[in-house]
């Protein structure tokens, strides 16, 4: 599995300004491949969310990535999902769980689409 390394992005790059371009061109680029189906991007993004990583820390994004991750195998997704919950209320966990239901239905719809359009 590739690693998420933020911190090892941002060294030796003389701004502060490249630093956070290269953590959201990191991000986007992880985002771009948990869109593809990679369920380590899912996982590292899990972890930058639930760390505030190289972006805010925010658990019903964590929750969200970490369940994908899991929905895709991820034994180490299903263990932070569930540590993570702890810390979490219903209202936050049904509101992660709805996000990456929709994360699923827009990944979902072009494939519909093109299976319908030929």
């Amino acid at each position: 599995m590739d690693e998420f390394h933020p911190i090892e992005t941002q060294q030796g790059t003389g701004s502060m300004g490249n630093s956070m371009k290269s953590a959201a061109f990191l991000m986007e680029s992880r985002i771009a491949e948990a869109g593809q189906g990679k369920v380590s991007a899912c996982f590292d993004l899990g972890v930058a969310y639930s760390t505030g990583s190289g972006v805010d820390y925010d658990l019903v994004e964590a929750h969200k990535w970490f369940n994908l991750a899991a929905l895709g195998g991820s034994k180490e997704g299903q263990i932070c999902r569930a540590e993570i919950s702890g810390e979490m209320t219903r209202e936050e966990i049904s509101e992660a769980q709805r996000q990456a239901r929709a994360w699923l239905d827009q990944l979902a719809r072009p494939v519909a689409q093109q299976r319908y359009a030929a």
